[in-house]
């Protein structure tokens, strides 16, 4: 089972790199309580799979096509750290702060119904509020249809 809830971005979340199989997942975490396959192969040659921990209160999403691998985690886990802090304790503008004194600049702001996402686009993470209260963190790479990293 995961101990380490590390968020970091473009390289994984604590044992989980980018890139990790869904075999080698399984064999970390065992099988998720609920899983589904969200490919779209017809339309638009993509293929992602969604894996949800809920006892982690974290979701992986696998893509590739040759070879399906981690390339998006979400979570709600309020054990998550980024850059050694406990992420749910900070608000938006300790967030922004955090992620540009660790080199990141490109920020996005947008707010739909009731709910503010912040995001960087470098760093390819998105952090989501709701009255100045994070309720979720979601970042990952791109991956291509071997399942490498682009």
């Amino acid at each position: 089972m995961m101990k380490d809830f590390t968020i970091v971005p473009l390289k994984g979340y604590g044992e989980i790199p980018f890139g990790m199989t869904i075999d080698e997942t399984v064999k970390l975490l065992g099988m998720p309580g609920f899983y589904e396959e969200l490919s779209d192969m017809e339309e638009t040659g993509n293929r992602s799979i969604f894996y949800e921990y809920e006892e982690l209160q974290t979701n992986i999403y696998f893509e590739g096509i040759t070879k399906s691998v981690a390339a998006c985690f979400e979570t709600e886990n309020e054990a998550a750290t980024l850059y050694g802090k406990k992420v749910f304790d900070l608000k938006k503008d300790e967030v922004v702060k955090l992620l540009k004194d660790n080199g990141y600049k490109d920020l996005e702001e947008e707010t739909e119904d009731g709910e503010l996402r912040v995001s960087f686009e470098d760093a390819m993470i998105d952090f989501f509020f709701v009255d100045d209260q994070m309720t979720a963190v979601s970042w990952g790479v791109l991956i291509d249809e071997q399942g490498d990293i682009i």
